[in-house]
C-alpha cells in the first residue's frame, strides 16, 4: 500500500521510496518496488471489477455515463486503451491491444456495455478502428469526435509536408548548431566583462547604451539576438504540432535577426573602429538559409495554409491561438449551434474564396469537416434521473483522457529518467490508469464498501486470486508461443520446415 500510494498519488520516484523506508528500517530494492506496484493495481483491479454494480448504479443516478475513449502508444508497445465517464470522470474500462484495429476494440467496447450499459454518448478521436467498433457495438448511441483531435488531424493533413521540408532544410544547414557555437564565442565575452547582461537590459530600457559598455556591446546584443531566435524553437502554447509550429517560428526568427543584424551593421558605436563586426559575422551567417528561394517559397505556402488553420481554430472555439492552456482547453464555453453557425461561415469563406477554393489542399480540407460534420455537434441530451429530468451536453474535447495519459507519462519519465515509453507501457499491466480513480472522493466510497481504509478493503481479496492475476499479467501481447518458441531455437528449422512440406506434395 505505502508503494502503490507513493507511487501513484504522490509522485514519487524508486530512490524517494527507498530513502523513505530506509528511515523506517526497511531494505528495499527497486525492483521490489515494481512487483508492489503491480500488485498494488491488482489489487484496486479486483475490488474494482466487484464494485462495477454500484459504479453503475452511481452513475445512473446522475442520468448515465459519457463514454470518452482514447488509447496511447509508444514505438513498438501495444496500445493502452481506457474508457472514462465524462460526468464523473472515473475510469470504467481498460485494456491492451496489439493495434487499434475494429476487431481488437469491439470486445473491449462489448465488455464495456455488458457492465456498465448503453452510454448516453461517446466521444474519441477520428481512429477508422473506433468508428467501425462504435458503430457495431452502440449503433445507436449518439456518436462525437473530439474537436481537438478533429483539428489536430486536418492540420497535419493541410501542412505537415511544408513543415517536414522546413525541418530538413534547417537540418540541411544546421543552422541551430552553428548559432549556439557562435553564442558560446560571444558568451565568454560576456563572461570575461561581468555587468555586460545587466547593461544591455538597462539600455533597451533606457534607450541609451553607458560608455564603458560600448566596445563589448556589439557582442553581448548578437549574443542576445542569437538566443532569441533559439528560443523560438521552443515557441507554443502546450497545444503541440499543428497548433504550435516550432520550425515556421524559429525560419521567422531567423529572417527577422537577417534583416536587423543588415541595419546593425552599419552602426559604428565609436570612432575609427570596426565594433560591429559581431553583427557582419552574424549576418553572414544567415545569408545562405535567407537567401535559399525554394525553402522560402515553402515558408510562405506554410504560412498561407496556418492562417486558414488559425481561421477554422477561432470558429470551432478551441486551442486559441492567443491563450497557451495546452491539453487543459476542453474550448470556450460556448453554445453549440453559435459554434456550428460559426463552422458553416468559414466553411462558405472557403469555397466562396478564389484564393482558395481551387486548391486541392483546402478541396481536402472541406471534404473532411464536411465528413465528420454530424459527428462535430452535439446536442444536449434530455435524461431521466431519480431526482427528475436533467440535461446533459457531451464534452467537445477528448482532453480529459489525452491529460491523464500525459500524467501517466510523465510519472514514469520521472521514476525512470528515460523519455522512451515503450518498454514502460510494455511492463505496464493495463488496469494501471485505475490508480487515476483514488483521487475522486465518490469512487473511493463506493469501492470502499464501508470499509475506512483501502488496506482493509484489499485485506478481503483472496491472496491466491491476485497472485493468479500476477501471473496472467506476465503473459505479453508479443510473446511468442511456447512450441513456436522452441522450435525456432533449431538452427536447421527452415530445411526441416521444407522437408516436411516436401512430403505432401503432388508431382
Amino acid at each position: 500500500m505505502f508503494v502503490g500510494k507513493s507511487l501513484f498519488l504522490r509522485g514519487w520516484n524508486d530512490k524517494e521510496i527507498i530513502r523513505e523506508l530506509w528511515l523506517k528500517n526497511i531494505t528495499i530494492s527497486s525492483s521490489e518496488i515494481a512487483y508492489l506496484a503491480k500488485k498494488f493495481v491488482v489489487y484496486l483491479a479486483l475490488i474494482h471489477r466487484q464494485s462495477c454494480k454500484m459504479l453503475r448504479a452511481f452513475m445512473e443516478a446522475q442520468g448515465g455515463y459519457i463514454l470518452h475513449l482514447d488509447a496511447t502508444c509508444e514505438g513498438d508497445s501495444p496500445h493502452l486503451m481506457s474508457g472514462l465517464d465524462e460526468i464523473s470522470e472515473i475510469v470504467l474500462h481498460n485494456i491492451k491491444l496489439s493495434s487499434e484495429s475494429k476487431e481488437n476494440i469491439i470486445p473491449f467496447f462489448t465488455k464495456v456495455k455488458k457492465v456498465y450499459g448503453n452510454p448516453r454518448a461517446i466521444v474519441h478521436d477520428m481512429g477508422k478502428g473506433i468508428l467501425n467498433a462504435v458503430e457495431k457495438v452502440f449503433p445507436n448511441t449518439p456518436d462525437f469526435v473530439c474537436h481537438f483531435h478533429f483539428l489536430r488531424d486536418i492540420g497535419k493533413d493541410l501542412f505537415a509536408k511544408e513543415n517536414d521540408i522546413i525541418r530538413n532544410r534547417l537540418k540541411h544547414y544546421a543552422i541551430q548548431g552553428r548559432l549556439r557555437q557562435k553564442a558560446k564565442q560571444f558568451k565568454k565575452i560576456i563572461d570575461l566583462h561581468p555587468g555586460l547582461d545587466e547593461c544591455l537590459s538597462a539600455s533597451l530600457e533606457n534607450k541609451k547604451i553607458e560608455k564603458w559598455a560600448l566596445k563589448q556591446m556589439p557582442a553581448v546584443a548578437t549574443y542576445a539576438l542569437i538566443q532569441w531566435t533559439l528560443d523560438g524553437k521552443k515557441y507554443g502554447n502546450g497545444y503541440g504540432f499543428p497548433f504550435d509550429r516550432p520550425y515556421l517560428v524559429f525560419y521567422q526568427r531567423l529572417k527577422t535577426i537577417y534583416s536587423e543584424s543588415e541595419k546593425l551593421q552599419k552602426i559604428h558605436l565609436r570612432d575609427n573602429a570596426k565594433d560591429n563586426k559581431p553583427f557582419v559575422k552574424l549576418h553572414c551567417l544567415l545569408n545562405d538559409i535567407i537567401n535559399d528561394k525554394p525553402l522560402y517559397k515553402t515558408i510562405l505556402q506554410m504560412q498561407e495554409k496556418t492562417s486558414v488553420f488559425d481561421r477554422l481554430r477561432t470558429a470551432l472555439r478551441i486551442a486559441n491561438p492567443e491563450q497557451n492552456q495546452g491539453l487543459n482547453d476542453d474550448g470556450d464555453d460556448m453554445d453549440i449551434k453559435t459554434i456550428e453557425e460559426g463552422v458553416k461561415d468559414f466553411r462558405n469563406w472557403l469555397t466562396h474564396d478564389d484564393r482558395y477554393s481551387e486548391n486541392i489542399d483546402y478541396q481536402k480540407m472541406i471534404e473532411q469537416i464536411d465528413k465528420y460534420w454530424k459527428k462535430l455537434f452535439a446536442d444536449p441530451i434530455t435524461v431521466d434521473t431519480p431526482l427528475g429530468k436533467t440535461t446533459i451536453q457531451p464534452g467537445r474535447t477528448n482532453n480529459i483522457l489525452e491529460r491523464f495519459f500525459r500524467d501517466i507519462r510523465r510519472g514514469y519519465r520521472k521514476k525512470s529518467g528515460v523519455n522512451s515509453m515503450s518498454k514502460t507501457l510494455k511492463a505496464m499491466l493495463a488496469d494501471t490508469p485505475l490508480v487515476k480513480n483514488l483521487e475522486n472522493q465518490e469512487y473511493l466510497k463506493i469501492i470502499l464498501n464501508g470499509k475506512a481504509t483501502l488496506e482493509e478493503r484489499f485485506a478481503e481479496i483472496d491472496a491466491k486470486v491476485v497472485r493468479e492475476e500476477l501471473r496472467k499479467s506476465q503473459e505479453d501481447l508479443e510473446k511468442v508461443p511456447p512450441k513456436i518458441n522452441g522450435i525456432i531455437k533449431e538452427l536447421k528449422f527452415p530445411e526441416t520446415l521444407v522437408k516436411m512440406f516436401s512430403r505432401h506434395l503432388k508431382i
